[in-house]
């Protein structure tokens, strides 16, 4: 007890010391991450918007789940510039709202129902976000065909043909090519790049052109008749895509048409006869019913979509 004071004064100076420590082993830390992002924004490898990125927190704690790096790898293909939390906050938010309009539209038991509707239309959208990119990106295969075609002609290596396609085309093919650039740059093969392209955007027309740019790259021969072949097949490719999308407009809109009419037969059912959901689905016999309906109606609409999808 007599060497207390003294006893006191080491361990408060350790503690100072070990925070000390702490502190520049923090603040190190964070300059190098500062400098590492700084770095691969210039060299575009992180994208540089200037918009603000809400619920930071719930980001980063996202990231580190398995649904979070499924969220984040869809909307890295989709084209997005949100963040995975930002994604999972406002499908809740939806999800939330969606209950609370069908409970107090139709009845408390239409509410799960339309959360679980809700949840499966945020994949539904994400799905959708990258079949509308893909099918940018096909009808935008003409145009980089030439446009490689033109360059090798002039004596270009092929890396230097898609960086500057990546320069002179628009979204989506040019932030495509942008990464498949960077990732040339950073020391990968032009095959695992190429393959990575087609993985994110799966299409046939572009599994082509990237066999036709890899062969022409293992085998060293002129790769300028085949993309100027190439470049006329895709723009009749191109010209059939848009007849068949436009022959199917009629059953595409069928096909959405048929439970949007379920629901307002339900809402004008309610209004008709004021709680007559309510007291529908009290009984377990109104609530199977309404679950049959349901599912006759999803099996209806998947069924229209598949024979409106033909691939040309």
């Amino acid at each position: 007890m007599d060497n207390l004071p003294l006893l006191t004064i080491v361990v408060t100076l350790l503690c100072g010391v070990l925070g000390v420590m702490g502190l520049h082993t923090y603040s190190a830390g964070r300059a190098d991450r500062e400098a590492l992002v700084d770095r691969l924004s210039h060299t575009g490898q992180i994208p540089v918007t200037g918009r603000h990125r809400r619920f930071q927190g719930v980001d980063r704690r996202l990231r580190t789940t398995s649904l979070g790096r499924k969220i984040e790898m869809k909307l890295v293909v989709t084209g997005l510039e949100i963040t995975p939390g930002e994604f999972l906050v406002y499908a809740l938010a939806a999800t939330a709202a969606l209950w609370m309009i069908a409970s107090a539209l139709l009845a408390s038991f239409f509410g799960p129902v339309a959360a679980l509707i809700g949840l499966w239309g945020t994949n539904a959208f994400l799905n959708w976000q990258r079949a509308k990119r893909t099918e940018r990106f096909i009808n935008q295969l003409p145009e980089l065909s030439r446009i490689l075609a033109n360059a090798t002609q002039a004596g270009l290596a092929l890396r230097t043909a898609l960086s500057m396609a990546a320069d002179e085309l628009e979204a989506p093919a040019g932030e495509e090519l942008a990464r498949v650039s960077r990732r040339l740059a950073v020391g990968e093969s032009l095959d695992d790049a190429l393959s990575e392209l087609t993985e994110r955007l799966p299409s046939r027309e572009l599994v082509v052109l990237v066999t036709t740019l890899v062969l022409s790259n293992r085998a060293g021969g002129t790769v300028v008749n085949s993309l100027r072949n190439l470049t006329e097949t895709l723009e009749e490719r191109k010209e059939t895509r848009r007849e068949v999308t436009t022959q199917l407009s009629q059953v595409t809109v069928t096909a959405y048409a048929v439970p949007i009419f379920g629901v307002g037969a339900l809402m004008l059912l309610n209004t008709i006869m004021p709680g007559a959901l309510d007291r529908m689905t009290g009984a377990f016999v109104g609530q199977a019913a309404v679950i049959i309906s349901i599912g006759l109606y999803a099996i209806g609409f998947m069924v229209i979509r598949r024979l409106s999808r033909i691939d040309v």
